[in-house]
């Protein structure tokens, strides 16, 4: 699956669109003033570990035939300064499923966190080049 990014920034306006095979869309983030985005990376890294997190759980509990309710996935963590990576990054997830115990939410839970995606690519470790 191929992926993209792209930020494109003035002083009149804040551009942001991904793309995922080819599938362009446009997300909604308002610019600085001054330039750059009013959103920084780390809320969008973390954003990212959320929503990775929650399309997952829909994913396999469609596997597992269950139905989800609701779900709330949260992120935290904690930068320091600049240049320096984040460090404590946890995250929580709270499942609703009124069709299935305790039990199988908490294993549908782990099994996730063992196969989500955007988790592991930061767990790896992964080179990020800059081409020029």
């Amino acid at each position: 699956m191929n992926i993209a990014s792209v930020v494109k920034n003035n002083a009149l306006k804040h551009e942001v669109t991904v793309v995922t095979e080819g599938n362009a869309k446009i997300i909604s983030i308002p610019g600085k003033p001054m330039g750059g985005s009013s959103v920084n990376g780390g809320e969008l890294l973390f954003l990212s570990l959320a929503t990775c997190f929650c399309n997952d759980l829909y994913r396999e509990a469609a596997r597992r035939n269950m139905k989800l309710d609701e779900v709330e996935v949260a992120v935290s963590g904690e930068f320091g300064k600049e240049g320096e990576p984040g460090f404590n990054i946890q995250y929580e997830a709270k499942v609703t499923s009124s069709g299935s115990t305790d039990h199988e939410i908490n294993d549908l839970i782990r099994d996730v966190d063992r196969v989500a995606e955007i988790h592991n690519t930061l767990r790896k470790g992964v080179a990020v080049t800059l081409r020029q």
